[in-house]
């Protein structure tokens, strides 16, 4: 294989070609190595690297996985890799070897998968745009003076350059599907408890985290997820039972939806035009499809669950930060923690436990609710974000002013952490773009443990308006 047609392959398309022998992993991962020395200098999405070890595993036994030779990157948050440091974008974590590997990262590794990396976050993965006072700010593919999103912006940055078809992402306010709309890219956050977060925790940010991955292609994020799903004994949650393949499943056209139009943010505001275009588009397109297509009002159920995932987020960072702070001796301060961070330490501090319980109530019953008013749509069709990918520097992450920055985090993306709340999976699809280029992602949200529906409606529609050969400026 020409050096110059690695990037045409997915995942999945690259496995094959080292399956057929057309092609080495060790050929993979020097053309990924390769795009990472040309990309990252503009990019910023690859913050660590370990490309000798790559190398020498490419050139050893894989295991015979469905992604058997193909380059990887694992985020700099919850990816941890025996032998490889966990920052989290955070001058408060040490450059320290984990001990041992993620459950994930295993089933990664037995994919067949070769990791070459760690990937760009914010610091803590608190934010929907990917900008560290620790790595510097990643660069958009598509225009490199916007965000990529957050947290899994590093990765999302990777994948859309065509550095590695795939990279790992996680989700706890929509860290999966923010910075897949903002860089082209499918982004599917499964169902609280599809994936687990062992050996080391039993979850993140109150039950709000899942993990998976971004990537170029529906089939690759349903084979990713036949690869990783599944719990673990001492799990505190476990998902529905999923089907013998996703992957297999996501081949069968879904048969009629009932599709639920949503063009109003929870509290009522219009997002930016350029996103209610990319609703409409996809919504022409379903009906087109043979589906059912109804406008309507958000549920109220959506805008109740806003104020628990604050007290969720904020009280989470605490815990994190204090465990940090108790195993290394350091106290939070300017010279570790970014003012924004330390903002919402302060918030998260003031909180009771009582609040956190009543926060964990609240979702719940909201979690109900929503649960019922999916009896009457199949999925509901949003769009990802409230504006299109915004400026870098437009979020002051040295701010400790909370009320100034929350209410402007909560503008860029306020549809994508009511499923986090709900344990909903969702996916975010790029369906459009605006006049200026950038990305539009829209976002279908399934009912609770159907992955199924959302990757069969997935595909159907990357075949109705393929975007596989649209690519940003810096690209392969």
């Amino acid at each position: 294989m020409a050096l110059a047609d690695y990037a045409k392959y997915d995942g999945l398309g690259l496995a094959k070609l080292v399956r057929d022998k057309k092609v080495k992993p060790i050929e993979l991962v020097d053309a990924a190595i390769a795009r990472i020395e040309k990309h990252n200098p503009v990019l910023n999405a690859v913050i660590w690297t370990m490309f000798d070890r790559a190398r020498d595993m490419a050139r050893k036994k894989l295991p015979d996985g469905p992604f058997r030779g193909v380059p990887f990157l694992l985020k700099d948050a919850l990816g941890d890799l025996e032998g490889a440091p966990t920052r989290q974008g955070s001058a408060l974590i040490p450059a320290t070897p984990r001990p041992r590997s993620a459950t994930l990262v295993q089933r990664f590794l037995a994919a067949g998968l070769v990791p070459l990396g760690k990937t760009n976050v914010p610091e803590f993965a608190l934010l929907p745009t990917t900008e560290s006072r620790l790595y510097g700010p990643a660069c958009n593919p598509w225009n490199v003076r916007h965000t990529t999103g957050g947290s899994s912006g590093g990765s999302a940055a990777a994948v859309a350059a065509g550095i590695v078809p795939v990279a790992h992402a996680n989700d706890g306010g929509g860290s999966i599907r923010i910075p897949a709309s903002c860089c082209g890219l499918v982004g599917l956050k499964p169902t609280r408890g599809r994936t687990s977060f062992g050996p080391e925790y039993g979850e993140g940010w109150g039950g709000l985290e899942v993990e998976h991955v971004v990537s170029r292609s529906v089939r690759d994020t349903a084979a990713m997820l036949d690869a990783t799903a599944g719990s673990v004994p001492g799990d505190p949650y476990w998902a529905p039972p999923q089907p013998k393949s996703y992957l297999a499943a996501s081949r069968k056209a879904p048969l009629s939806l009932r599709v639920a139009v949503i063009r109003t943010r929870p509290d009522g505001g219009a997002p930016h035009a350029d996103c209610v275009a990319a609703v409409d588009h996809a919504a022409r397109l379903c009906k087109s499809l043979g589906h059912k297509v109804e406008t309507v009002d958000p549920p109220k159920a959506w805008a109740d669950a806003g104020a628990p995932w604050i007290v969720l987020y904020a009280t989470s960072l605490v815990a994190q930060v204090d465990e940090i702070c108790e195993a290394t001796g350091a106290k939070p301060s300017p010279e570790n923690l970014e003012g924004l961070t330390r903002g919402l330490y302060a918030m998260g501090s003031g909180m009771t436990a009582s609040q956190y319980q009543r926060a964990l109530n609240a979702l719940h019953a909201a979690s109900r609710a929503v649960a019922e008013w999916h009896e009457r749509f199949d999925v509901a069709l949003t769009p990802t974000l409230g504006k299109p990918p915004i400026a870098l520097g437009e979020i002051d992450i040295h701010s400790t002013d909370l009320g100034r920055t929350i209410p402007a985090l909560l503008d860029f993306v306020p549809f994508t952490g009511i499923e986090n709340s709900t344990g909903q999976p969702a996916i975010s699809l790029p369906l459009h773009w605006n006049a200026a280029g950038l990305p539009i992602g829209v976002q279908f949200v399934g009912r609770f443990g159907d992955e199924v529906t959302l990757l069969r409606l997935a595909t159907q529609l990357e075949i109705a308006d393929p975007w596989k050969d649209k690519h940003p400026p810096v690209w392969d």
